[in-house]
């Protein structure tokens, strides 16, 4: 049972922290609403195991089982949750991806989301070296992108 108060602990300090970087951006609905498919029995079940052991944090010795059943939650929540940029990925026939254009209340909640995570991990809100270590993995529409990087560097890039 510790699993499941440490999961909810840190999912309630995330949803806080959204909500107040998505007030910050106007897009407060987006805070109300964020991630509330992880209280989903489906994403619930696969992330308090994988992220919280009996002796801690992080599960670096899961099952095949656990990983599966993590990957398949992870799955499901980044397909119910349009701020994620993996949601707005076409995987077309042929194998290309084609990113599609977010759409600004979601690329608002998704900044806010990266933030808000820092701060809930204990890294503080500012995205910026995380951005720059992570930005060519993501694949965004170049508007999309645009809007992302104006809001994390600013108007000086």
């Amino acid at each position: 049972m510790g699993r499941h108060w440490k999961y909810l602990s840190y999912v309630l300090r995330h949803k806080w922290y959204v909500f107040l970087e998505c007030i910050k951006l106007g897009a407060w609905m987006g805070g109300i609403l964020h991630d509330m498919s992880k209280f989903s029995p489906d994403e619930w079940s696969a992330y308090s195991k994988f992220f919280y052991t009996k002796n801690g944090f992080a599960n670096d010795k899961e099952t095949p089982e656990e990983k599966l059943a993590f990957d398949t939650a992870w799955l499901k929540h980044i397909h119910r949750n349009p701020h994620h940029w993996q949601y707005w990925v076409l995987r077309e026939d042929s194998g290309v991806k084609k990113a599609l254009q977010v759409p600004k209340q979601y690329v608002y909640e998704m900044v806010s989301d990266w933030r808000g995570a820092g701060r809930a991990q204990g890294h503080g809100n500012d995205i910026l070296d995380w951005y720059e270590r992570n930005k060519t993995l993501m694949v965004l529409h170049p508007e999309t992108r645009k809007l992302v990087e104006l809001l994390i560097y600013g108007e000086s890039k």
